[in-house]
C-alpha cells in the first residue's frame, strides 16, 4: 500500500520552529517519550549521550503521521525515492532486512511472527530535536497553533508515569515469561556446520548466522521495557517505534549508514567480547578482543565488503577506511568497529545510496549474495525488522541510519515477542564458541524481559 498526498505536501510543508530550554533536560526527555505514546506512529532515536565524531543529535523524537508510506519489498526503494523527493521534508521509518529481495532475486519463506510491513516511513506533524539542554521544536505549520499546549502537555506528563510504571509491574508479576529457542543447541551446531561446509567449498567467505528466541501469548509494556532495556545498554542507538500495534524496541550499538552532505559514512561491527565487573579483567577482554585474528578477520572482511558496496556510489578514489578494527566499550560488552567514509558522485538520490549498500554488510556476509541466499536455508525465522534499519531522511536529503540488532520486536494483537542474536562464521569458527557469542549478546534482551 502507498498512501501520501501530493497537495498536502506543498500547501504545508514549511514548519514553525521554536527552541524549548527545559529546567532538567534528562526529565524532559523521560516526558517526552510517555507523553508520544498517545499517538499510533512514534519513532525516539536516543544516542544516550555518546558525543561520537559524527553525531547530530542527542535525541529526536517524530510523532503524528501527516503522511506516510507503506509497502512490500517490489520495487520499495523507487516507491521509498518518490516519496522522499516529492515531500522534501523530515521523515522517519525502517527498512526491513527482506528489502533484499527487491534489490536481488531472492526470497524470504521462513516463518514470520511479527508481520511488520516490509518497508515504512512516516512525515511526523510534530518534531522534536534536543542537543545539549535545548530543544528545537518543529510542527508542521496546520497544527503549530498546539506547540504551548503541548509543551504544557509534555511536563505534566510525569504525573501518569507512575502509573504506566505500576501497571507494568503487575503485568509483568502476574505473568512470568516464557523464552523458547526457534532453533535448539544442537541444530544449531548442525546448522553451523553446514555454513562451515559452504565456506571450504568456496561458496562463501564469511555469513552472519542468526537465530531467534522468542515468547507466545504474552503481554509487555512496551515503554517500559524499553526504558530497562536502554537502562543496562546506554547504547549510541537507541530506538524506540511505534506503528500501529506493532514496536521495536531497540539498543543498537551500530550505524549502518549515515549522509551529510557528500560525505558518506558506514560503521559495521564485527566482533564481540563479554564485560566484566574486575577493571583489569576487563581491560584485558577488550584487549584481547583488539588482537584476536579471527575476529580481526572478520571485520576485515566486512569492511572490504562496505567499500566495495560504497564504491558503486563514490567519486573516483575517495572510499577510505577512517578506523580499522578500533574496540570500543559499552555497559554489555566490547565491540570491535570500523569506519568506511567515501564521497557521494553529483545527482546520487539518497534511496539509491541506500539500496546500493542494503542490506548492511556486517549482517550477510562475502560473497554478500551467495551469503544471503545460504542464510536464508539455514536460518528457521524470516528476518523482518532485524537486522534492517531504523533512521531519518533531513529536508535537504541527508540522512541517518542504525543497524536493527540488540532488540526486542513486539507484535501486541499477536501478542508475540521476538529477539534474534547472530555471529559471523568464518573458516576459523569453532560452533561452540559461536554459539556462546549469541548468548553474551541476547543477555541484555533475556535479563529485560523474564526479570
Amino acid at each position: 500500500m502507498l498512501k501520501f498526498w501530493y497537495f498536502a505536501v506543498i500547501i504545508f510543508l514549511l514548519r514553525t520552529s521554536k527552541i524549548h530550554q527545559p529546567e532538567s533536560i534528562e526529565n524532559f526527555k523521560q516526558q517526552l517519550l510517555f507523553w508520544a505514546q498517545q499517538f499510533d506512529d512514534v519513532v525516539w532515536l536516543d544516542s544516550n549521550n555518546h558525543n561520537e565524531k559524527y553525531s547530530t543529535y542527542d535525541a529526536v523524537l517524530a510523532v503524528d503521521a501527516f503522511t506516510s508510506i507503506k509497502t512490500d519489498y517490489i520495487n520499495a526503494f523507487d516507491k521509498l525515492s518518490e516519496y522522499q523527493s516529492m515531500t522534501k521534508d523530515w521523515l522517519f521509518g525502517y527498512l526491513t532486512y527482506d528489502l533484499k529481495n527487491d534489490v536481488e532475486v531472492l526470497t524470504s519463506n521462513n516463518f514470520d511472527g511479527l508481520q511488520f510491513p516490509d518497508l515504512y516511513f512516516f512525515q511526523p506533524k510534530k518534531l522534536f530535536l534536543i542537543k545539549g539542554n535545548k530543544v528545537e521544536v518543529q510542527y508542521l505549520r496546520m497544527v503549530d497553533d498546539e506547540i504551548k499546549e503541548d509543551l504544557k502537555s509534555i511536563q505534566n506528563a510525569n504525573k501518569s508515569l507512575n502509573v504506566i510504571s505500576n501497571e507494568g509491574e503487575k503485568s509483568h508479576s502476574s505473568e512470568h515469561i516464557r523464552i523458547k529457542l526457534r532453533i535448539t543447541k544442537d541444530d544449531y551446531f548442525k546448522k553451523v556446520e553446514k555454513m562451515l561446509a559452504h565456506i571450504y567449498r568456496g561458496d562463501i567467505y564469511e555469513a552472519n548466522f542468526c537465530q531467534e528466541f522468542y515468547a507466545e501469548d504474552t503481554e509487555i509494556q512496551p515503554i517500559e521495557t524499553f526504558n530497562k532495556l536502554n537502562e543496562i545498554s546506554k547504547p549510541p542507538f537507541a530506538t524506540f517505534l511505534k506503528t500501529d500495534d506493532k514496536y521495536l524496541l531497540s539498543a543498537s550499538p551500530e550505524r549502518y549508514l549515515k549522509k551529510e552532505g557528500s560525505k558518506v559514512i558506514s560503521q559495521p561491527i564485527k566482533g564481540t567480547a563479554k564485560r566484566s565487573v574486575n577493571k583489569t579483567e576487563d581491560e584485558q577482554l577488550a584487549k584481547a578482543l583488539a588482537l584476536d585474528e579471527k575476529e580481526r578477520s572478520e571485520n576485515i572482511m566486512i569492511v572490504d565488503l562496505v567499500r566495495n558496496d560504497l564504491s558503486h556510489t563514490a567519486k573516483k578514489g575517495s572510499v577510505k577506511v577512517d578506523e580499522l578494527c578500533k574496540v570500543y566499550s559499552f555497559l554489555q560488552v566490547h565491540q570491535m568497529i570500523s569506519t568506511v567514509v567515501s564521497e557521494v558522485k553529483d545527482n546520487v538520490t539518497p534511496a539509491e545510496l541506500l539500496r546500493t549498500t542494503f542490506p548492511m554488510g556486517s549482517m550477510t556476509g562475502a560473497p554478500k549474495i551467495s551469503a544471503m541466499q545460504i542464510i536464508e536455508d539455514l536460518e528457521e525465522t524470516k528476518r523482518g525488522l532485524y537486522s534492517g534499519s531504523v533512521g531519518h531522511f533531513t529536508p535537504e536529503g541527508d540522512f541517518d541510519f542504525n543497524v536493527i540488532i540488540r532488540s526486542i520486536l513486539y507484535n501486541q494483537t499477536q501478542k508475540y515477542v521476538s529477539y534474534s542474536v547472530g555471529s559471523a562464521i568464518t573458516a576459523k569458527s569453532n560452533p561452540l564458541k559461536e554459539y556462546e557469542e549469541c548468548l553474551i549478546k541476547a543477555k541484555a534482551m533475556r535479563e529485560v524481559l523474564e526479570n
